[in-house]
């Protein structure tokens, strides 16, 4: 979960721009092999909820599009 970003990054497209980076640095083939990540249980989600913000959904590698090798 990112817990915080600059109140003029939060949008939904830096929100994706911040996750599809976030999910590809840990689906990373030698970083993902050594911690057993699969791709499809990664969900990155941001809290808001502090600022009074509703909680936006999570991203995945299929909301964003994401090919099979990681890019995007």
């Amino acid at each position: 979960m990112v817990t915080w970003l600059p109140k003029a990054c939060r949008n939904a497209e830096v929100r994706k721009e911040v996750a599809a980076a976030i999910i590809k640095a840990l689906t990373a083939k030698d970083i993902a092999a050594k911690a057993e990540i699969s791709k499809e249980n990664v969900v990155v989600r941001f809290s808001e909820a502090l600022d009074g913000f509703p909680l936006p959904e999570g991203h995945t590698h299929d909301s964003l599009g994401m090919k099979k090798d990681n890019k995007k």
